[in-house]
């Protein structure tokens, strides 16, 4: 995995709640200024501005982490509060309603993703989802940006400048 320091980092659960990170997990993603209810990823994704902006081009990226969700919300169809947030997300945001309702099936839990990170620009990540503890359904999902390139390095500087 390299350095993970250098790494933004974040454990989810089935619902895809965000409950633990590392520290450039939060510089990116701002996982601490949320209330830990509405600390979900899909949830920041589909109702939060800055986070939007964040993954860039954003309806791509945002219909595969959909179908990403969907296989889990079949394996928890029977769980209230995932059934309870997809419902919330059906109010308040009519991408997510609409897209939810096609009910389309993306690609693996790995792969690409190209994050816009204020002061530097799109930088290209590459992003792998790990179950560390199958049957409480918790997964890593880390980005490693791609090793070598300019954006990756301006990158690293920008997390280790805002560590001091």
């Amino acid at each position: 995995m390299g350095d993970l320091v250098l790494r933004p980092a974040y454990v989810i659960n089935l619902r895809w709640d965000v409950l633990a990170w590392n520290a450039a997990g939060n510089q990116v993603f701002r996982f601490s200024s949320y209330v830990p209810e509405r600390r979900n990823l899909l949830w920041m994704l589909f109702t939060d501005p800055a986070t939007r902006a964040l993954f860039d081009p954003w309806e791509e990226q945002a219909l595969q982490l959909l179908s990403h969700f969907r296989r889990d919300f079949v394996r928890a169809t029977q769980e209230p509060d995932i059934c309870a947030l997809v419902k919330d997300l059906e109010k308040v945001s009519p991408d997510f309603k609409t897209w939810w309702q096609e009910q389309d099936i993306h690609g693996p839990t790995h792969g690409f993703r190209q994050l816009q990170i204020d002061g530097i620009g799109r930088v290209s990540f590459e992003h792998t989802m790990l179950t560390i503890d199958e049957g409480r359904h918790l997964r890593l999902v880390y980005y490693a940006a791609s090793e070598d390139s300019a954006e990756s390095q301006e990158f690293e500087s920008w997390l280790q400048s805002s560590e001091k």
